[in-house]
């Protein structure tokens, strides 16, 4: 169950889901990613919480609620493949979330505690799946998605901003 084909993703996702454990199966590892991401983001001193490393980058706050927005529009699509919702799902531009999240305005433990409200819910989804449910495919942004290759889209998207911070930002 842990093979993961090409044909049930876009290319484009291939960094991120060739960037997680799938020895660990998608629940076992969205609960270690939460525990991670947690930590790492509550070890960040508060004077990095708004830098951002160039003129126009998104600064730490912004990465994690963008990772948040990515995560809800993800486990979003999840649901409706695995309802066998035959609707394609439309892509999103995440530039235009970022500008309207306002995250400059939050604290990073009002993040924190976002980010792990959504990681629990997406927990709970992807535990109601049985083996079958995740390898339905669906269409998103105009390429087939399995429920599958979401759940460790999630995971793989995540841990790209993770190195991102730690080489560019601290």
């Amino acid at each position: 169950m842990n093979s993961i084909k090409v044909s049930e993703y876009n290319p484009y996702y291939k960094p991120y889901i060739d960037a997680v454990n799938k020895d660990l199966g998608i629940v076992e590892g969205l609960k270690q990613n939460l525990d991670d991401v947690v930590s790492f983001y509550s070890n960040i001193p508060k004077e990095k919480h708004s830098y951002a490393y160039a003129e126009g980058k998104w600064t730490i706050k912004d990465v994690l609620l963008h990772i948040i927005d990515t995560e809800r529009i993800f486990a979003y699509r999840a649901l409706r493949i695995a309802r066998q919702d035959g609707t394609p799902l439309a892509g999103f531009e995440q530039d235009d979330y970022v500008v309207h999240a306002n995250a400059e305005k939050r604290t990073m433990e009002s993040l924190l505690e976002e980010y792990r409200t959504v990681r629990q819910a997406t927990i709970t989804l992807f535990s109601s799946y049985d083996t079958d449910t995740l390898l339905f495919i669906g269409e998103a942004s105009g390429f087939p998605v399995s429920v599958r290759a979401i759940g460790y889209i999630i995971m793989g998207h995540e841990n790209h901003h993770l190195k991102i911070i730690k080489e560019r930002y601290l």
